[in-house]
């Protein structure tokens, strides 16, 4: 049974503009108010009996002991005279929840929740597992829908520039939407034939989750529009994500995801994750926006908060192709794996690939004149056509490449800032630079490795080499933490 800070039982109203919600004991009854609006309608006592009952039917996948059944409220007998009811008044009744067990509140006081996150993400994998499916759920998930989503959330914004928001932010997320889902088609589709798309929560938010000893409850589904509860089930539980990064807490967020992620064998890329983390961000900026115009006095901050989340995450998760080359010895290779490391990103090596491409292991030499052998111009040609195309595959899936090779001909160059813009992903151009006493020491300590370069080879790619004018030009001589420094910024800022 409830009760309140005292440890006595208490009573509660809380309204909201459609509904009341009453706390009695060790029950809550929520009603329906009798309104119309563009999205809903709640104007007869049928109509908002029919609402409840779906309400009910929803929450019940995922609190059956939470959401306990249906009464109703009975007004004064007007006559007095046995069965006049006085206009009986449609009820849900629910077992009423502790709010010291908020998820919300739990944060707010810095508690530890890492193991009701655990418990969540289990209950809503197992939940996204058994959820329904099928051609018309399906239709909401593909890259139309959530393109047509991303529509109404930035006209709303764009309404209230400059007045909550700089001028240009609803452009600059229309923006880094378009490109993103522009590149994406693959996974789009493989989203859609993995069966991802559900019949979800629909509004997963803190507030609504309730950590109780037995395991975690979660409320208040999105019962009045099933269209907006056919979604990704990543981006379903992106809406918790993102509202525990509203709380102060993105690193909470991160793990929820981790840990749903691994409960439900999700192989979604990253880029997708901060993509619907952004979203659900973004849809709450409208929500607030209208408030705001409604008046609501806090509406407005709140607005700006969650578009300053929708808009870290779009540029965060967006793909990016980083070329790293430079000259043997220049420490590229170093480089490109801590920089793809550090961002969670995919390396492709040349001197792998290319020893791949001949049937080679990598640690065996292959060592040959400049242009000869595995060197040889037309082999060179294949490793570098080979270097794109898996770019472009993983771009298209949302990954983001960095494709480690020296890069001294602008021809080759050329192909892979195509790959950029067809993918409609961020570029990004680094020069490995160190000085000849540095190469030439790095060349003459390696042992086994792929690379097969020596001094001379590396003279003779300088002599070849076309100029890069567009690289940034990355000092490698020292240690790799300040190089990764360098890169790391240009990395972030790829993006805007």
């Amino acid at each position: 049974m409830a009760t309140g800070e005292d440890g006595e039982q208490h009573a509660a109203v809380h309204e909201t503009h459609v509904g009341v919600v009453l706390l009695l004991g060790d029950r809550a009854y929520k009603l329906k108010k009798p309104v119309r609006t563009s999205f809903l309608d709640f104007g007869t006592p049928e109509r908002r009996l029919a609402a409840l009952r779906r309400e009910l039917a929803l929450n019940r996948r995922l609190a059956p002991d939470v959401y306990l059944g249906l009464s109703r409220l009975s007004a004064p007998s007007a006559t007095g005279e046995p069965g006049d009811d006085g206009g009986a008044e449609p009820l849900l009744v629910m077992r009423r929840m502790p709010a010291a067990r908020r998820l919300s509140t739990l944060v707010r006081r810095g508690a530890d929740v890492d193991a009701s996150l655990r418990a969540l993400a289990r209950l809503m994998a197992a939940f996204h597992a058994r959820a329904e499916r099928g051609p018309r759920i399906a239709l909401e998930g593909d890259r139309e829908a959530l393109r047509a989503r991303w529509l109404a959330n930035t006209e709303e914004l764009r309404r209230h520039e400059p007045d909550l928001f700089p001028a240009g932010s609803a452009d600059e997320v229309d923006r880094l939407v378009t490109r993103f889902l522009a590149g994406r088609g693959p996974l789009f589709a493989e989203r859609l034939a993995d069966d991802r798309i559900v019949d979800g929560h629909g509004d997963l938010i803190a507030g609504d989750v309730f950590c109780l000893d037995d395991g975690p409850r979660v409320l208040d589904c999105l019962e009045f529009d099933d269209h907006l509860r056919f979604v990704d089930a990543l981006d379903d539980v992106a809406f918790l994500a993102m509202d525990l990064e509203r709380l102060g807490r993105p690193d909470l967020g991160e793990r929820f995801l981790d840990l749903y992620v691994a409960f439900s064998g999700d192989r979604a890329p990253a880029s997708l994750r901060h993509h619907y983390t952004a979203y659900r961000a973004g849809v709450r900026a409208k929500v607030a926006c209208i408030r705001h115009a409604q008046g609501d006095p806090d509406a407005g901050a709140e607005a700006a908060h969650h578009l300053a989340i929708a808009l870290r995450h779009l540029r965060e998760g967006a793909p990016r192709l980083a070329l790293v080359g430079g000259l043997p010895g220049t420490g590229k290779t170093t480089l490109a794996g801590a920089l793809a490391d550090r961002f969670g990103a995919v390396v492709l090596s040349s001197d792998r690939i290319r020893k791949e491409l001949a049937g080679i292991d990598p640690t065996r030499s292959a060592a040959a004149p400049f242009g000869a052998g595995i060197y040889a111009p037309e082999r060179t040609e294949e490793l570098y056509a080979e270097l794109v195309h898996r770019a472009e595959e993983l771009l298209r899936r949302g990954e983001s490449v960095v494709l480690d090779a020296s890069w001294t001909s602008a021809t080759r160059r050329a192909a892979a800032v195509a790959v950029a813009r067809r993918t409609s992903s961020e570029l990004l151009q680094l020069e490995c630079r160190a000085d000849a006493a540095t190469t030439a020491r790095r060349i003459a300590a390696r042992r086994g490795g792929p690379s097969d370069a020596t001094v001379q080879v590396a003279t003779l790619m300088a002599d070849a080499a076309d100029p890069w004018p567009e690289a940034v030009a990355v000092d490698t001589a020292g240690p790799v933490e300040h190089a990764l420094e360098r890169a790391g910024h240009l990395w972030r800022h790829a993006a805007g």
